[in-house]
């Protein structure tokens, strides 16, 4: 193969193993298999010395995930530059149904030659712990639902009512403590739902302590002040919207970024 000023390295990353691909600048140059490697970062390096001895710079490529934000944080204090694309902005072939690994390695070399792929934000360390965090509260408040509709099931289903008025005062929680049903199995059901709806009370409580002390102290704090000066934008939606949108920088035109809060008015 001649050599080149660019070499392009698609890759199709699994947990455990990572199938590679590059190709060269040249548009006459064809396509070649790496096989399969190691996901370590020793073995994304013994990679990378054999690909910088044919040419520099290097361009990797893989498809967004899990795994791609520490890859590409890794990868560019070396000198090299990796892209994550969406798969959903991948431009499908027609008649391509069968996907393996080489086959799905090979397309992201030649197209990332061509410029047909979008890359997409990479997220910082601090910005992947807050995304990380938005996730397990918007998890937590699924689950919270879910527990107290199974909750509210346990006491329908024997038809146990409260004698009670107010709902969810002392006095109903103390009834609902107490328990009773015609046999031993709905207080034990009760309870077991009940203890998943404090866990979850309990979970929810600590992720929005570790949300405000992670959000106010970083980077994005003025941009979360701001945020908070909008009517019906709370501390909570503030560091929510920061956390989903990441670096509002990279919005170049102020509609767009504007578009990306969700502040411009629908058609």
């Amino acid at each position: 193969m001649s050599q080149s000023p660019t070499l392009y390295s698609g890759m199709d990353v699994h947990k455990e193993s990572i199938t590679g691909a590059y190709v060269a600048k040249d548009h006459a140059a064809a396509v070649v298999s790496l096989g399969t490697f190691g996901t370590r970062p020793c073995d994304i390096d013994q990679r990378r010395r054999k690909l910088h001895a044919q040419a520099t710079p290097l361009v990797f490529v893989s498809e967004a995930g899990p795994g791609g934000s520490w890859r590409s944080r890794y990868l560019l204090p070396r000198g090299s530059v990796c892209w994550g694309v969406a798969p959903a902005l991948m431009p499908p072939k027609a008649g391509d149904r069968v996907h393996t690994d080489r086959r799905d390695a090979l397309p992201l070399a030649r197209r990332m030659r061509s410029g047909d792929l979008t890359p997409v934000a990479v997220p910082a360390v601090d910005d992947a712990a807050s995304r990380a965090l938005r996730r397990a509260r918007e998890e937590t408040l699924r689950e919270l639902q879910a527990a107290k509709g199974r909750r509210t099931a346990c006491w329908l289903r024997p038809e146990i009512r409260s004698p009670g008025r107010a709902h969810w005062r002392p006095a109903h929680l103390r009834w609902r403590s107490e328990g009773g049903g015609p046999t031993p199995a709905p207080p034990m059901g009760l309870q077991a739902e009940g203890q998943t709806v404090t866990a979850q009370t309990e979970r929810l409580g600590r992720l929005a302590r570790a949300r405000h002390e992670q959000g106010h102290p970083g980077r994005f704090s003025p941009v979360v002040a701001a945020l908070q000066a909008w009517r019906g934008g709370p501390g909570t939606v503030a560091l929510t919207m920061v956390a989903a949108r990441g670096d509002l920088t990279r919005c170049e035109p102020p509609r767009q970024r504007m578009h990306a809060l969700g502040r411009t008015p629908a058609a």
